[in-house]
């Protein structure tokens, strides 16, 4: 007996740890549909395309798959079932319907909380105790459809994104494992999602990393843990040069007892900035653009 045709969209290490449980069990993967790296992006995670190549799995890096001309070649590898594990782009219905057992995607939160682009980072950004990854299957809106099967694990409020995305990176493979057999068998159960629970959250950019420091110590501190190393980074510009911030504390001896105006200096050596609510120490910093400015004491970012 032939076994199903699964057609793997996918892309980060997320789906590398899917697809590389697909090939270990033997499963019939017809082909790898996944991104070329971006030459502007560190690259810190593992990829599909690994795990592809060593099984000698046809890899398809196409800019747009909704075009006419990838529909048919999509078509023509006549997919039983379609996988998406952190496929960044959008996958037509016109392809979602070709195949008889479905359409699943593997998103990086527990729905239907943290619809949208970079779940984690997000979640990291607003304190969340516990994230997961979830199963469900597509339709038109973007990680709107039914759930299949979702786990989660605990973060600490000191973890940064990059930490809490190795924490819950195993709960994609468990959460395939557990459900993969009943995909190709097409009895997989499905819950649809609670409309009044939903929160959406679009990509992050760069830019998005401006620290406001008329917010809490404890907002900014989310920032910066949610978008320091390997992300972009946080940052504050002061004249014609950016100081980046990759690390702070919110609770060293240096700001206890600390006030001011909000982006004014309090200290220069250690650094430390005032918020909204108190300071914050910036204990790793970085200059980028012009050489760094001489900073003083009362001057506010």
């Amino acid at each position: 007996m032939t076994k199903p045709r699964i057609l793997f969209f996918g892309y980060s290490e997320v789906g590398y740890a899917c697809l590389s449980l697909l090939l270990e069990r033997g499963d019939n993967v017809v082909a790898l549909i996944t991104h070329e790296d971006n030459p502007n992006e560190k690259i810190w995670f593992k990829t599909p395309a690994v795990a592809a190549h060593e099984k000698n799995i046809p890899v398809f890096t196409p800019e747009n798959v909704n075009t006419p001309e990838w529909r048919e070649r999509i078509a023509a590898l006549k997919p039983d079932l379609i996988l998406s594990v952190y496929y960044r782009h959008m996958i037509g219905t016109k392809i979602l319907a070709l195949p008889p057992l479905g359409a699943f995607n593997m998103h990086g939160s527990l729905l239907p909380k943290y619809r949208g682009r970079a779940p984690i980072n997000w979640a990291v950004l607003q304190g969340e105790p516990r994230i997961g990854m979830t199963l469900h299957r597509m339709v038109k809106d973007p990680d709107a459809g039914a759930v299949v099967d979702q786990d989660g694990v605990e973060i600490g409020p000191r973890d940064t994104a990059e930490q809490a995305f190795r924490k819950v990176l195993p709960c994609a493979r468990q959460v395939l494992g557990r459900q993969i057999d009943a995909l190709l068998a097409g009895t997989a159960k499905e819950t649809p999602q609670d409309e009044s629970q939903v929160t959406y959250f679009t990509g992050r950019k760069p830019e998005d990393g401006r620290i406001l420091w008329n917010q809490t110590s404890r907002q900014i501190f989310n920032l910066i843990r949610a978008v320091t190393d390997p992300y972009p980074g946080a940052f504050t510009d002061v004249s014609d040069a950016r100081l980046m911030v990759w690390w702070a504390e919110t609770d060293s001896p240096a700001t206890k007892g600390s006030q001011g105006k909000p982006g004014e200096i309090l200290s220069v050596n250690p650094l430390v900035v005032a918020t909204t609510d108190g300071a914050l120490e910036l204990t790793k910093t970085e200059w980028r653009g012009s050489s760094a400015p001489a900073l003083r004491v009362g001057q506010v970012l």
